[in-house]
C-alpha cells in the first residue's frame, strides 16, 4: 500500500462510509484536491447510503422480519465491504451495484 494517491485520499474515503453526513463531509474534504481514490469511495458510499434509503422505504411496506433482516444484512455487507477496501487502500467496486454507482455519480470528482 505505497500508493501516494490512496494515502492522500484515505481519510476522506473512510469518512464517506459513516452515514450520509460522513459522505457529505468527505465530499467537501475532497473538494479542494480532487483525489481520485477519495472520489471513487465517495461515489461508492453515496450509492450505499441512497440504496439504504430507497430500499428501506420499499422494505417498510412489508411486515416481515425476514425481509427486514435480509435488508439490514445486505446493507451492512455492502457498507463493510466498501469500508474495508478503503482502509486497505484499494479501489474495488461494491458487489452488484458498484459499477453502476460509478456511472451514476460520475459527476462527483
Amino acid at each position: 500500500m505505497n500508493n501516494p494517491v490512496a494515502n492522500d485520499g484515505k481519510t476522506a474515503a473512510i469518512v464517506a462510509y459513516f452515514t450520509i453526513i460522513g459522505t457529505i463531509i468527505a465530499y467537501f474534504i475532497n473538494n479542494d484536491r480532487k483525489n481520485p481514490f477519495a472520489s471513487f469511495h465517495i461515489r461508492q458510499a453515496l450509492g450505499v447510503h441512497l440504496t439504504f434509503y430507497l430500499l428501506g422505504a420499499l422494505v417498510s411496506i412489508f411486515d416481515s422480519w425476514m425481509i427486514t433482516y435480509s435488508f439490514w444484512i445486505f446493507i451492512l455487507v455492502l457498507g463493510i465491504y466498501g469500508l474495508v477496501t478503503a482502509i486497505q487502500g484499494e479501489q474495488r467496486p461494491i458487489p452488484l451495484l458498484g459499477e453502476s454507482f460509478q456511472k451514476w455519480f460520475s459527476t462527483i470528482h
